[in-house]
């Protein structure tokens, strides 16, 4: 993905600290304190744009969330479009790199995790790069509670695949898998910008909901 170089970006970050929490590390362990309740709290890694968490903050107003995002001049757009939502109070952003989750986050803080259309990382070298590979696994699980979820979604194929083997290699349960998530369409789905696009094109999408199995 291309990004578009917006110098703005950093400055209008700060000027939303109401949404993009400024200095992650501090609030490790206390995100119940940061949304005065004890609800869960689910976090997307990879939020983009934001049409997915925030669209989902406001579905479900008794769970917090939180969208991982890196880039500044993508995560603005996120913003933009929690400010156009009237900012609910169930959703945060943090503009931090989705490796370092474990800076952020307690063992168990973490309900559940988001995985929406992440880059596919196609050349077998970059494998170790996928947010679906071991290594992120791992992380994962040091984070979720026992019996912790993971929801995926993709248009990738090859992504998909991979992210199957990963999962059952891992000792994952699989609670849920769709080869062409639209052809059933759940009622509560709430689609991301690229699952618009692609969808519109007749791409099939891929989900699944996996589970880690208490070792």
């Amino acid at each position: 993905m291309r990004l578009r170089h917006k110098p703005w970006a950093e400055e209008f970050i700060t000027e939303n600290a109401h949404i993009v929490v400024p200095n992650p590390e501090e609030q490790k362990g206390k995100w119940a304190a940061l949304f005065g309740n004890d609800n869960p709290l689910h976090i997307e890694v990879g939020t983009g744009k934001g049409q997915f968490i925030t669209g989902m903050a406001l579905q479900n107003p008794d769970i917090n969330y939180i969208g991982i995002e890196l880039f500044p001049s993508v995560i603005v757009c996120a913003v933009e479009k929690v400010l156009a939502a009237e900012t609910p109070k169930n959703l945060r952003l943090l503009k931090v790199d989705g490796a370092e989750l474990e800076n952020y986050f307690e063992k168990g803080e973490i309900d559940r995790v988001y995985l929406n259309f992440s880059d596919p990382w196609p050349k077998k070298r970059h494998a170790k790069r996928r947010l679906t590979h071991a290594s992120f696994l791992s992380i994962y699980e040091r984070l979720l509670p026992d019996n912790g979820e993971i929801h995926f979604k993709t248009d990738n194929r090859g992504l998909f695949e991979f992210s199957l083997v990963s999962m059952n290699e891992y000792g994952m349960k699989l609670k849920y898998v769709s080869l062409d998530l639209h052809a059933e369409m759940p009622e509560n789905n709430i689609m991301t910008e690229y699952e618009e696009k692609f969808s519109a094109k007749g791409q099939p999408i891929y989900r699944l909901e996996s589970q880690f199995v208490t070792k």
